[in-house]
């Protein structure tokens, strides 16, 4: 069901909405005509409010778990409300304090991120998690080898002596002498450089018209340097701490829920893809329940940021995974902030 703009509730309906939603993202639980009768700034009697709150039931903004509990925020009601509703808290300067802090303790990189992980969990009494930059090898040297008609080896080899075969498809009728060439290419020219860096490197010299590769030369150049980096955005590391504080007093109620969300997140390349998914954005994202497919079932939502080396360029993502009754006003800028602090530390 699409989310209706903010504008086609009412006053009244927007802030008995706001109250519910607000008041089970603190508690977890549905909330009742009555309580929200006893909020002054309302000034409605309980069938009044029960009208309203029938009406937003209707527009699929809240639901009933019981037929005599309260009302709780569906997965459109929690959607509009974070993009049209929610006033988000910044961190406060001691919070800030706090976040620098554990992030500057000296040590490898991988410490921090590793505390990073650990702080996102403390932050949200959720689930932290960390996407770990992907490690760029740099090219020594690039082999191709015949292997059948239609299919060759490529064997590359790293400068700290990391090794990958892997196998390519080239045109049927390929010479040795053809991959002799192209070898000789990558290894005199492309040698030292990352495989982001050989790619961009070699397009650009094919593209002036300085390169003396044939066509076919070129092709498995291309073909060859696509093989590495392809495999390579397929790997991403994930290090996910927090996990037992998914198994809170209110999940002792919904223990299905929580068993598969814990399911999802033992399938870390999932997992990976989709903060992933995270890396263009200009701002922290939020998914919310089904509408990521992989925690669909769960019902788990996922607060989500990039985070940047000091050139600016993304190296990873920062996120927290819990259920949908997430602070998202406290969250979503601590995250972001945690994101910006870790940015600092990459080199």
């Amino acid at each position: 069901m699409p989310t209706p703009p903010i504008t086609e509730l009412t006053l009244r309906a927007r802030e008995i909405f706001r109250l519910v939603v607000e008041g089970y993202l603190t508690s977890g639980q549905p909330v009742g005509s009555k309580a929200l009768a006893g909020d002054s700034t309302l000034n409605l009697s309980p069938a009044s409010i029960r009208s309203v709150l029938h009406d937003l039931e209707m527009l699929g903004l809240l639901a009933a778990p019981h037929t005599s509990a309260g009302r709780m925020p569906t997965e459109v009601g929690l959607r509009l409300f974070v993009d049209g509703m929610m006033q988000v808290a910044e961190p406060s300067a001691e919070e800030r304090a706090v976040i620098e802090r554990r992030l500057s303790v000296p040590g490898p990189i991988e410490q921090a991120l590793e505390t990073t992980s650990a702080l996102l969990s403390d932050i949200s009494g959720a689930a932290g998690m960390v996407m770990v930059p992907r490690r760029e090898h740099r090219l020594a040297q690039m082999t191709l080898v015949p292997l059948s008609p239609g299919k060759a080896l490529a064997v590359l080899v790293g400068e700290d002596g990391h090794i990958e075969n892997r196998l390519m498809d080239i045109v049927p009728g390929t010479t040795s002498s053809m991959l002799e060439e192209a070898t000789n290419y990558i290894t005199a020219r492309l040698a030292g450089r990352s495989l982001v860096e050989a790619a961009r490197a070699m397009r650009a010299e094919l593209a002036s018209g300085r390169s003396a590769l044939d066509e076919a030369s070129r092709n498995l150049v291309e073909s060859g340097l696509a093989v590495w980096s392809e495999d390579a955005a397929r790997r991403p590391v994930l290090i996910v701490r927090g996990q037992a504080n998914l198994l809170d007093e209110t999940a002792l109620h919904d223990i299905e829920r929580v068993r598969m969300l814990l399911d999802d997140l033992e399938n870390k390349q999932s997992v990976a893809d989709l903060l992933d998914s995270a890396r263009e954005a200009e701002a922290t994202r939020i998914f919310i329940g089904s509408e990521n497919r992989l925690f669909a079932l769960s019902g788990s939502s996922v607060i989500a940021s990039p985070y940047r080396d000091r050139e600016g360029n993304v190296v990873g993502v920062v996120g927290v995974i819990g259920p949908t009754r997430l602070n998202y006003a406290r969250v979503v800028p601590m995250v972001d902030f945690t994101a910006q602090s870790l940015g600092k530390l990459i080199g």
